[in-house]
């Protein structure tokens, strides 16, 4: 028995993270499904080549450790992948790298700096064929789960996005004027899209100084157009939706979880004068880690995999903390902000600062049953590190738990 792919599966190999932006913005426009995969040195690329078939490869020259030339010698060598599509950009343009590049047959030897318009139509081609010839992989061949969760992991795709803020994105997309000040103020309610932009904002183009750790230090530097182009991508991207209504609950909770942490600790933050716009982010982004497992386990069924409820409640427990993990590494998130959202689980040793105090106390206002009073709280070490003034222990607000997470 065998099974046509659902979706394109695409790997962007590029040690800059606004070329790989860039790229995975353009295969969006062209395959809006296609499932992308972001390597930035060529051992991990290859590594990615020999686990899984892909429809198509587009790989910087200059790749740390393996290059990109390397990575498509070493790709013909394999029966699996010798007639692979591979786009090599190289800024190498003599006789003698042109001519060690076109021996290895890449499907196309493109110089950078890259055109938009002309890069886009050569890969629209190459993408076309590389679907009619792409052979058809056996059913038996499906990865397992433990592996396909190894490669989400690693490829940092992160959460889906929230439902309210994925339909503004769907209608600015599709309407001739849209109302860029409404989505802008959608952002901020999104895990997902306030990460990306903070990461797109300290990335190396943009970098001025201070890392961002805020969404509002973001966007400045960012600017709206930047900011709408990488929202407009990550809304096209497969999975941003839950389709299992399983995942879909889950998501819900995690994603009410996140407000609530990030609207309590804006809230103490505001009252104990630290920065209370960081406590927010940090507050949003804690269980994001969950929430990119959800979206991983969706792309896992969405390729023919089967997810029985105990899985899905094994890996929700055991799995979300590496995701999280990982992806704040991928994302380069500042150590002003990874401390924070770190505190908000657990205090380590060591001098800590005020704001990842203030995500420690909001951590325990949240865990604490709803029928036990916040001053069983006083002792936490969070609380004698702060100082509270006067009764604010007794003051803080508690959410409603008729919608505690789903056991």
């Amino acid at each position: 028995m065998t099974v046509t792919a659902m979706a394109a599966e695409i790997l962007i190999a590029d040690a800059d993270p606004n070329t790989a932006d860039l790229l995975s913005q353009l295969v969006l426009e062209i395959r809006p499904e296609a499932q992308v995969h972001r390597r930035s040195d060529g051992d991990s690329a290859l590594r990615l080549c020999q686990q899984q078939e892909l429809t198509l490869i587009i790989a910087d020259s200059d790749l740390p450790g393996l290059d990109g030339l390397e990575l498509l010698r070493q790709l013909r060598r394999l029966p699996s992948t010798a007639e692979q599509a591979y786009v090599l950009l190289s800024n190498r343009l003599d006789a003698a790298s042109v001519r060690a590049a076109v021996a290895l047959k890449p499907s196309a030897y493109l110089a950078k700096p890259i055109q938009n318009g002309p890069l886009r139509k050569r890969l629209a081609d190459i993408l076309s064929q590389a679907e009619q010839t792409r052979r058809q992989v056996p059913a038996s061949n499906l990865r397992s789960l433990d592996d396909h969760l190894l490669t989400a992991r690693h490829d940092g795709l992160g959460a889906p996005l929230l439902d309210a803020v994925r339909d503004a994105v769907q209608q600015c997309m599709h309407s001739e004027k849209p109302d860029l000040r409404e989505l802008a103020q959608s952002y901020g309610r999104d895990p997902q899209i306030t990460a990306c932009l903070i990461a797109a904002a300290n990335s190396a183009a943009h970098h001025q100084g201070t890392p961002c750790q805020t969404l509002a230090q973001a966007l400045p530097r960012l600017g709206h157009g930047r900011a709408l182009n990488l929202v407009l991508g990550l809304a096209v991207q497969r999975n941003t939706q839950l389709s299992d209504p399983r995942l879909a609950e889950l998501a819900q909770h995690t994603w009410q979880a996140a407000q609530q942490a990030a609207e309590l600790a804006h809230w103490l933050g505001l009252r104990l004068r630290v920065d209370a716009e960081l406590c927010y982010t940090a507050g949003l982004l804690h269980n994001i880690g969950e929430l990119a497992l959800l979206r991983s386990l969706q792309s896992w069924q969405d390729a023919g995999g089967v997810l029985n409820d105990e899985r899905l409640q094994q890996h929700f427990v055991q799995s979300a903390a590496s995701f999280g993990s990982a992806l704040r590494i991928h994302w380069r998130l500042p150590l002003g902000l990874r401390e924070p959202i770190a505190g908000f689980y657990q205090l380590g040793s060591g001098v800590f600062s005020r704001e990842a105090l203030v995500l420690n106390l909001t951590g325990c206002v949240l865990r604490l049953p709803a029928d036990k009073p916040l001053r069983q709280l006083q002792d936490e070490r969070c609380v004698r590190l702060l100082r509270l003034p006067g009764n604010l222990l007794e003051e803080i607000p508690r959410p409603a738990r008729e919608s505690a997470a789903a056991q």
